[in-house]
């Protein structure tokens, strides 16, 4: 099999599995949202015979044409149904679709996309030189790592603050998750780096369904059918979890759209940005919660949108980034771009099928109209070219740079 055909179908198995990852993740999302959406709208029974069989709640909905009145009992009904329907395959299938669809673009062109370029170049981390460059093999041990690291510190922090303040309990996973944010930014490429912190948290929330609240119904279920009251232990741990997923879920979603943007992944304190976004979505997502509960506090998003906003004027660029540095005659660009871009954007580009995203840069005015953008990929964050497949120099770089950075040409 030819590189240019294998890469062409890499190309197609990640857009597919792209595209399956998006379809269950919005149902599992979705019923997330929902059923939290549910639980802070139900009501106490009006009718006295449904206080009696143990309902705790009710609701009255209109959609699609018809109403609906769903309940929830306290603990459980006095007999199983004949059918009951579990929530789990959302789960399940949003991480399968998102470890392939890992596999597939990272793991399987690890010297491409989990290495720091830079350190490969340099033999060292550019975003710390007391971190060690990594192999494209530990690299994906090291994202492996995170995966497993990551449910297990939340396991053990849920049963040390299970009766404690779960403001505690947030403020302590929201520093690990910072800690870890930093480390796989040292570690790995920074679209790497984020997409692993995403998956981090995306393995602990199906690991919550898996683990817990599965396994917790399932002993709720064998228990009625032996004829025995099912203990309401499980299903309050299996609440918690359901929430702790609720407020995950915002900040999984923006790791997962964040590897197109390298102006944020390669940013020098790019750790930091994505902490303060993951804790932004948080506090956005409560105010959602709080709002369902007839509770709407506007500091929340407030909050959340201070915080992106500081980010944004945080990682802008300098007064003086793209204009008054030194001018760099065009005609020296050019052959730059022309040798180590044009192979790939072009409109008949001789690497690939087709220019990468549309970009295209084979004629004066395209690079000239896209000068901040090859500024982003082939210098802040040296993503560019890919895998570095056309061989650019360092001094090509450092040529860029100076005409990124210029006003002039």
């Amino acid at each position: 099999m030819s590189a240019t055909f294998f890469g062409y179908f890499l190309d197609w198995a990640g857009l597919l599995l792209r595209w399956s990852h998006l379809v269950v993740g919005i149902a599992w999302i979705g019923s997330s949202f929902y059923f939290v959406w549910l639980d802070n709208h139900l009501r106490p029974p009006r009718e006295p015979a449904l206080a009696q069989k143990g309902v705790a709640g009710e609701l009255w909905a209109v959609h699609g044409g018809g109403f609906y009145n769903p309940q929830k009992y306290l603990v459980a009904p006095a007999s199983l149904p004949a059918e009951l329907h579990w929530f789990k395959w959302e789960a399940y299938s949003t991480w399968l679709t998102g470890m392939f669809l890992l596999v597939t673009v990272y793991y399987l062109q690890a010297s491409t996309w989990m290495l720091d370029p830079a350190a490969i170049s340099a033999g060292s981390s550019t975003a710390s030189s007391a971190l060690p460059a990594l192999s494209p093999g530990v690299s994906i041990i090291v994202g492996l790592a995170s995966l497993a690291l990551g449910w297990f510190f939340y396991n053990w922090l849920c049963a040390v603050f299970e009766q404690r303040s779960q403001i505690a309990f947030g403020a302590c996973y929201f520093a690990f998750v910072v800690a870890m944010t930093w480390l796989l930014t040292h570690l790995l490429s920074g679209r790497a780096a984020f997409v692993h912190v995403g998956a981090m948290i995306g393995t602990t929330m199906v690991a919550n369904v898996f683990f817990r609240i599965i396994p917790g119904q399932k002993i709720m279920v064998a228990q009625m059918q032996r004829g025995e009251a099912p203990d309401p232990i499980h299903g309050i741990r299996g609440k918690q979890r359901s929430v702790h997923n609720n407020y995950l879920t915002l900040p999984v979603l923006f790791c997962m759209i964040s590897n197109h943007y390298a102006f944020l992944y390669g940013h020098a304190y790019s750790w930091a940005g994505l902490s303060l976004i993951l804790l932004a979505a948080c506090l956005i997502r409560h105010f959602f919660n709080q709002r369902h509960w007839g509770r709407a506090q506007w500091r929340y998003p407030l909050a959340g949108a201070a915080l992106l906003l500081a980010v944004a004027f945080w990682f802008a660029p300098s007064s003086a980034l793209f204009a008054g540095s030194e001018d760099v005659p065009f005609a020296r660009v050019e052959q730059v771009v022309d040798a180590r871009c044009v192979p790939c954007h072009a409109e008949h580009p001789k690497l690939l099928p087709a220019a990468p995203l549309g970009v295209m840069l084979d004629t004066p005015e395209r690079v000239h109209a896209l000068r901040q953008r090859i500024w982003q990929q082939a210098v802040q964050a040296r993503t560019m070219p890919l895998g570095n497949a056309t061989n650019i120099t360092e001094e090509e770089r450092a040529l860029l740079d100076r005409w990124g950075r210029a006003s002039g040409e």
